[in-house]
């Protein structure tokens, strides 16, 4: 496998419609994505003293965070509408092979910040809700 740039690994959010269609969520420097997976122990007597793992079982979710440069895009104003409203929306995660990750997602935190001498910036977090597809 080769590597790929980390400014090809990109967040886009949905624009409502069917079919739906995405927009890079601009400014982005820093993007960082998490696959997690809840574990359910099954470990008996008969387990030898080992711990034993039930397969395809617990909570799985794909954690997304992100930090950039605010531009002022559509996306970033979908984004915060829907941090605001606190609705889930559509977002896809695109990697520099064709990759991409596909679901609805909720915005957990949206932070902005900026110095007097300096750009404003934010952070956002995201959550899964439902099954999160890979193509």
């Amino acid at each position: 496998m080769a590597a790929e740039k980390g400014s090809a690994f990109l967040l886009k959010v949905g624009n409502g419609a069917v079919p739906v269609v995405y927009a890079t969520v601009a400014g982005l420097r820093t993007t960082q994505l998490s696959v997690n997976g809840e574990t359910v122990v099954i470990t008996s007597k008969d387990s030898g003293g080992w711990r034993e793992l039930l397969s395809g079982a617990g909570v799985r979710s794909v954690s997304v965070s992100g930090a950039g440069v605010f531009t002022g895009s559509a996306a970033e104003a979908r984004v915060k509408a829907n941090a605001l409203a606190g609705v889930l929306d559509d977002y896809r995660l695109s990697f520099e092979s064709g990759e991409s990750m596909t679901g609805r997602f909720l915005v957990t935190r949206l932070d902005y910040a900026g110095d007097f001498n300096g750009e404003r910036s934010y952070t956002l977090s995201l959550e899964s809700s439902g099954p999160v597809v890979s193509a």
